[in-house]
């Protein structure tokens, strides 16, 4: 018990420094703990290690695709965590209570970096399921619209999600050859590890269903990487 209160409590210093554990309480089963309980030993009470992290990056200039990017990526998690938070109140199933929690982690990530570079937050005043991205907004309707059949198609739903963010990712680090900020390619880095680990939950309970999930976003070959490969931690270092 003592080890679970331990865990809950460094929880809160994961991306925020708010108080409010609302948001963060319970992502002990979450690839999100591991690092928790790291980096808490190296962060003070007054500082955040993400925030102190990306705060100890520099603030390099941005390309219009970065901006894109974070504006983007802000907006997803928050689809992300919106779903799940939808298909745990219809199925009660602990995996959408804790990837929920980690997407909210994965969102306020995305806004540390929008308050570093000054940019505007499409998500200031975010009400769940509405997004100012017409293409994030089609999509949350339609995965939720699916999801809101069975339990195997909400579960089917969350791989789908877990997909198309993974993709997302993948293309700005990978692919992109103007997404290059350090900070950006860190918190980036770290926000694919945790939906990889997401995508294996799914597809490891869809298939215990005797369901076996297809990617429609990433490759089949990046997919069987994702899905042979054992559950991830998060960087915890900062980048030199």
């Amino acid at each position: 018990m003592l080890l679970l209160i331990a865990a809950v409590i460094g929880s809160m210093q994961w991306v925020s420094c708010s108080k409010d554990t609302s948001e963060n309480y319970g992502v002990a089963e979450d690839e999100s703990a591991a690092i928790l309980k790291k980096s808490s030993t190296k962060t003070s009470s007054t500082t955040c290690w993400i925030d102190g992290c990306i705060g100890s990056l520099p603030k390099e200039s941005l390309s219009i695709t970065e901006i894109d990017a974070l504006t983007f990526m802000r907006e997803e998690e928050l689809l992300a965590k919106d779903a799940y938070v939808l298909f745990y109140s219809m199925y009660k199933m602990p995996v959408f209570n804790n990837i929920s929690l980690s997407e909210t982690q994965h969102a306020l990530a995305v806004k540390t970096l929008l308050l570093k570079y000054d940019l505007p937050d499409p998500a200031v005043n975010h009400v769940a399921g509405v997004f100012v991205n017409p293409d994030l907004q089609a999509f949350y309707t339609k995965m939720t619209t699916l999801g809101r059949t069975s339990l195997i198609s909400a579960l089917t739903a969350g791989a789908t999600i877990e997909d198309m963010d993974i993709s997302s990712l993948h293309n700005y680090i990978t692919i992109t050859a103007d997404v290059d900020n350090l900070d950006i390619l860190y918190v980036f880095g770290n926000l694919e590890k945790g939906s990889r680990n997401h995508l294996r939950s799914f597809y490891k309970l869809l298939k215990a269903k005797g369901v076996i999930y297809v990617p429609q976003y990433i490759s089949p070959d990046y997919f069987n990487q994702i899905i042979t490969a054992s559950h991830e931690i998060g960087s915890i270092d900062c980048p030199k």
